[in-house]
């Protein structure tokens, strides 16, 4: 019986409303040995309710109804003790229009579905959070200076607005990442590719980032650095999210190096950038790349490094986690030196 082997719970029956056929994940279901469910009334069969306690086989009437119908849409249902599965029948007619003479119904546990579900609950929970925070901010501010403008120093007043602007530029941070990590899930992130040289990038990124210190940082050029076909606003983007990291979570920035390095007979550049905080346990690195993840005190919205790792994939590149020598994180983006053809766009 090919059924047997169905991912889903498969039930057939006659034209008497009577069970011909039940696979094993029917019977594991409803607990039943051998072909004890085999002349069983499909009702008995089918002992699902509906929020309401109505049950599936009265509710979509197969056997009554237009004669028109093959097909029940599939929509949930719930076992006598309380999981809900999703349940869909085709409706097989001895000609078109005719009487009913075969019911084949599909069952399909909905845990992976109420999972999928619960990920996007958490997913809107946490934008909702992210945008709220800056917008508390903005919407306090404005409000006190509209309604109590004279009562403040210029001093203070411009304080509010300095700090009603860096709220802003962190609500405009935050949508463009939602906007990136959307392309990338859509597979639509464009890269506007032109020549790029990651040891010029990586000086340029350094010295952003620590523009406030007396002495920056510099990166570790080892070899020739060949010129690498990408998008160099992209291309800083990933090197920026990666160096702000080790600044920030990684208990400060150890080095930067930047080398040519070739991949299976394809020629490329490697930029390692390594930290001096604890490392990132091997269990964890892959989840890393995950929409939102986030640990540890002072994390931001967790898009950046799914949005890091996307960047470089429409690159053709790669990136890896390892450890850092003298303790930390190493993380290692490669670049491939790639013709401007040979690019998406």
């Amino acid at each position: 019986m090919p059924y047997e082997d169905f991912p889903d719970g498969v039930i057939i029956a006659d034209a008497d409303a009577r069970v011909v056929a039940a696979n094993r994940w029917v019977r594991y279901w409803a607990r039943a040995q051998g072909d004890e469910m085999i002349g069983m009334h499909l009702n008995d069969a089918l002992p699902f309710d509906d929020l309401a306690g109505n049950r599936w086989f009265d509710t979509v009437r197969p056997y009554d109804g237009l004669n028109i119908r093959t097909r029940i849409s599939e929509s949930s249902w719930y076992s006598p003790r309380g999981s809900e599965y999703l349940i869909t029948a085709s409706l097989v007619r001895d000609r078109p229009a005719g009487k009913v003479e075969k019911v084949i119904v599909s069952i399909r546990n909905a845990r992976v579905r109420l999972q999928r579900d619960q990920q996007k609950s958490d997913m809107v929970a946490t934008v909702a959070h992210e945008l709220r925070s800056p917008l508390t901010g903005i919407k306090g501010f404005t409000a006190t200076l509209l309604s109590r403008w004279d009562a403040f120093t210029e001093e203070q007043r411009l304080f509010m607005l300095q700090t009603v602007d860096a709220d802003a530029d962190r609500l405009s941070r935050l949508i463009t990442e939602l906007l990136d990590a959307a392309r990338i899930d859509a597979g639509r992130l464009s890269l506007r590719t032109e020549p790029v040289r990651l040891d010029q990038v990586a000086a340029r990124v350094l010295g952003s980032v620590f523009s406030t210190a007396d002495e920056p940082p510099t990166a570790v050029v080892r070899g020739e650095i060949p010129v690498v076909w990408g998008d160099a606003d992209r291309v800083t983007q990933v090197l920026t999210n990666l160096v702000e990291n080790a600044v920030r979570h990684g208990q400060g920035l150890r080095e930067v190096t930047v080398e040519p390095q070739e991949r299976d007979g394809v020629p490329g550049v490697a930029v390692c950038v390594s930290d001096r905080g604890p490392g990132i346990p091997e269990e964890a690195r892959m989840r890393v790349f995950s929409r939102f993840w986030r640990a540890g005190p002072g994390a931001g919205s967790g898009l950046g490094m799914f949005i890091v790792r996307g960047v470089v994939d429409q690159h053709g590149g790669s990136i890896e986690i390892g450890d850092a020598e003298g303790g930390g994180a190493a993380i290692e983006v490669w670049f491939p030196v790639a013709e401007p053809d040979t690019m998406g766009s």
